[in-house]
């Protein structure tokens, strides 16, 4: 069962109405368990790359590109955390479950992208510009269905491309 949340001046007064010790006890808790919480899940992996522009000649490319336009492609160790919010289930304590959440991210994402070519290989890609911006918000696509229901959503998407190269997606537009 789920109790709206009350300020501090709410609370007050359900105490003066002659509550029970008790009853202060399971208020808190499920005023304490309606809290929103933001859930993160770190994962990994490994994927080649290139940076290219087929509408510019190769000298633009190479000067807007640089290093990222490689003509034998380049890879990246990627670290991805993506975030949920909601609040903890009063029979569990979780938000969500990490390994449900863990084999969203498995299958829906690592599987298609772990060790591949992303300009190549990956079908939610195909056609697109590999950026780092643009990942981002594929990722988000193909998780956003199963990661937003009643009880949470997706908040954000965190894409490491290198330690200093960093790229986050709230959704929307």
């Amino acid at each position: 069962m789920r109790v709206a949340v009350l300020n501090q001046t709410h609370s007050a007064m359900l105490l003066r109405k002659g509550s029970r010790p008790q009853d202060k006890a399971i208020f808190e808790y499920r005023t304490t368990a309606m809290k929103t919480v933001y859930v993160t899940r770190r994962e990994r992996f490994n994927a080649a790359h290139k940076l290219w522009n087929p509408k510019w000649d190769e000298a633009t490319n190479l000067k807007t590109f640089g290093k990222c336009a490689n003509p034998n492609w380049h890879g990246h160790n990627y670290d991805l955390f993506v975030t949920v919010k909601g609040q903890p289930q009063e029979d569990t304590g979780y938000c969500i479950d990490l390994k449900f959440m863990s084999d969203i991210i498995e299958e829906h994402v690592l599987s298609k992208m772990d060790h591949r070519n992303l300009n190549l290989d990956v079908p939610f890609l195909e056609g697109k510009m590999t950026s780092c911006e643009i990942v981002v918000i594929a990722i988000w696509e193909q998780l956003e269905p199963y990661l937003s229901n009643e009880e949470h959503q997706l908040h954000s998407i965190k894409l490491y491309e290198t330690e200093n190269n960093i790229v986050e997606y709230f959704g929307g537009k």
